[in-house]
């Protein structure tokens, strides 16, 4: 298969139609060059774009893959004309079929992000951030109260990224605590989540694979060995079973469907479903 390069192509971030775009790639067994242009907000920039992509077409000896996500009209027809790509109109496509459905006319708003910074839902994302970076790795007990889900789990099971993914995506407040030998020897969660049962969601991963990741950060070390990564997860799924703490094994799961299913299980009151 010829050598394809795909342009994501915005007037605000890019972030919407990179996402659906890699989507619908991720259909395909093709892995294109990326390239995002994101706030391609004037017709001097689409001509840019448009000599960008067309020299791309040339270098490749095939069409560029175009998606855009451009609501201006004047630059749309820029690249609609002008550009030597297969341009996919990621907007036009859904939108006027939404129009003549809904009987009413899209804003042709410019990107969802231009005038988010002064909402409350902004304010409440940063908020949640701020809250679940202090309360990484077990740093603090204080305000526990205040978590929107507490994860609990081995070290680098995956709970400081599930965390930092469920606060930046959803403006959830998550605090994440790490199970340690100590709490094994009790065979009892640690004191401080007990009141907080219902918040409390566990992260577990097989025991070779936690080997090979606790290995890049200290190799050669008894905390990396098989051995130990066996009685830690052995023990920290027999604790959540007693416990009756709801887990999943994150091994073969990316960050995106560990926290769906998380969503799907706890439902956290600040979500609208």
């Amino acid at each position: 298969m010829p050598h394809r390069t795909a342009f994501f192509i915005s007037d605000g971030t890019g972030i919407t139609a990179e996402t659906f775009a890699n989507a619908i790639l991720a259909q395909f067994e093709i892995k294109p060059h990326r390239i995002r242009l994101p706030f391609v907000d004037s017709v001097d920039k689409a001509h840019q774009a448009v000599h960008q992509i067309n020299h791309s077409a040339k270098v490749d000896g095939s069409r560029p893959l175009v998606f855009t996500t451009v609501v201006n009209m004047e630059v749309l027809a820029v690249l609609k004309s002008e550009c030597k790509g297969m341009l996919i109109d990621m907007f036009g496509t859904f939108i006027a079929p939404l129009e003549a459905e809904l009987g009413i006319k899209s804003n042709h708003r410019v990107g969802r992000f231009s005038d988010v910074t002064r909402t409350q839902a902004y304010h409440d994302r940063i908020e949640a951030i701020n809250f679940t970076l202090a309360h990484d790795d077990g740093q603090t007990h204080v305000d526990l109260a205040n978590s929107d889900l507490i994860l609990i789990g081995v070290s680098r099971s995956g709970k400081t990224p599930t965390s930092l993914y469920l606060a930046m995506q959803f403006g959830l407040k998550v605090s994440n605590y790490p199970l340690i030998p100590e709490d094994f020897e009790r065979r009892q969660l640690p004191p401080a989540l007990v009141p907080f049962k219902k918040k409390l969601f566990g992260l577990t991963i097989q025991a070779e694979r936690l080997s090979e990741i606790r290995h890049e950060r200290k190799a050669n070390s008894r905390y990396a060995s098989l051995v130990n990564c066996r009685y830690e997860v052995s023990e920290a799924e027999a604790m959540m079973r007693r416990a009756g703490v709801r887990w999943l094994s994150t091994t073969s799961k990316s960050i995106e469907e560990i926290s769906t299913i998380i969503l799907q299980e706890i439902k956290p009151e600040r979500l609208d479903y």
